[in-house]
């Protein structure tokens, strides 16, 4: 045991990814082919949304998705501090102002009271939108914060790149999907090997606008567009009718993300299996993420708290179980600090990382291992 190494995450690749994208590399089309149509087709469908955009990556999702909802140099976006940075970097790459809420400290959470403080600490009109986190795979109640955006017109991008398959019910009693759309405008998740759905890279944006959606696909390309096209033209005419991106998946990623996609269920499944051994392992002994009435986790991380983090972080390692810590606040990175965002009350945020850690969680760890990771925390704290 202590010679195998145990990370914090890892992908889960079978036979019949492996088949998958062989049968698509002996097909005519490696990318802008059926296979991401496919994709975006059961991708749609799983999550509930009505459309859905393959992209290279998570934060081309994002970009886009604050480029779509066509946010303008100095407007200003709440996001948590606790998420990778890409959630509040998308903002920035639009020339936005980010301005962080303070998380709630049992759940994690961007907090929703402390959210509509600072909007109502400003003039109306000051903010034009939120980024909440569905963050280590807990789902956000889109539903509360759709309230709060709508009272002060805002949009809502749901970042659900931890929490394909996560969901909460609503006040109607309804399940709501992480990332649907129903109660935000646009949902963002990752293909990251690390996460839920391994591409190698990959991400998808999910939207219940169509309008919204016919520029996603527009930004996605250049914003190049052969539809329409004047019959005076050859099949070869197209026109750029904007300045976009090359943010595309490929064929071969779509046809791994269509394989992976179908095994979701029973990966969350597993994944919450885990996470009852590892709490029914430490109540009482430490603090970990709470799970609020008629929400379901979709448990991309497992996180503890402790008072000597780097110490059980080093200890760990010692014995071949490389945990991780997600995430150092973004509001105080080098880039962030630099341009004015440390000065805020986050102090939830900061206590929380200065004890927080990130325990293996995937669905093939093992009972054997899962016990010695308990074992070694145990023999710690």
């Amino acid at each position: 045991m202590e010679n195998k190494p145990i990370p914090y995450g890892r992908q889960s690749i079978s036979q019949d990814d492996i088949d998958a994208v062989i049968s698509t590399l002996k097909a005519d089309f490696l990318t802008q082919g059926p296979k991401v149509l496919e994709f975006e087709e059961r991708f749609a469908e799983y999550v509930g949304s009505k459309y859905a955009v393959a992209v290279s990556n998570a934060t081309a999702g994002l970009h886009l998705a604050i480029l779509s909802l066509e946010l303008r140099k100095g407007e200003r976006v709440i996001t948590t501090p606790i998420t990778f940075a890409a959630s509040a970097n998308c903002v920035r790459y639009c020339g936005g102002e980010v301005w962080f809420a303070d998380i709630d400290p049992e759940t994690y959470l961007l907090s929703l009271d402390k959210t509509r403080k600072l909007i109502e600490s400003k003039p109306k009109g000051f903010f034009k939108g939120i980024i909440p986190v569905d963050f280590a795979g807990l789902p956000v109640n889109t539903e509360e914060f759709r309230k709060l955006a709508d009272e002060h017109h805002l949009w809502i991008i749901e970042d659900a790149c931890h929490a394909p398959g996560g969901y909460f019910v609503d006040s109607k009693r309804q399940k709501q999907m992480c990332g649907n759309g129903l109660y935000s405008d646009i949902g963002v998740f990752s293909f990251h090997p690390v996460k839920h759905i391994a591409c190698g890279e990959g991400g998808m944006v999910t939207t219940n606008s169509k309008k919204i959606y016919d520029r996603l696909s527009s930004l996605r390309t250049h914003g190049i567009t052969k539809q329409n096209m004047s019959e005076n033209h050859g099949g070869w005419f197209y026109e750029m009718k904007e300045l976009g991106y090359n943010y595309r998946l490929t064929d071969i990623q779509s046809a791994l993300g269509i394989t992976q996609l179908k095994k979701n269920n029973e990966g969350v499944k597993k994944r919450n299996e885990i996470a009852q051994r590892y709490k029914e392992a430490f109540q009482g002994k430490t603090k970990f993420q709470s799970l609020p009435e008629n929400m379901y986790n979709a448990h991309h991380l497992f996180i503890i708290e402790v008072e000597k983090r780097l110490e059980l972080y080093d200890y760990l390692r010692e014995n071949r179980i490389f945990a991780q810590i997600h995430y150092i606040p973004v509001h105080t990175l080098p880039y962030y600090k630099k341009i004015g965002y440390d000065d805020a009350d986050l102090s939830m945020s900061e206590n929380y990382y200065s004890k927080c850690i990130s325990l293996p969680m995937y669905p093939t760890l093992t009972n054997k291992e899962q016990d010695f990771v308990i074992r070694t925390v145990l023999n710690f704290i």
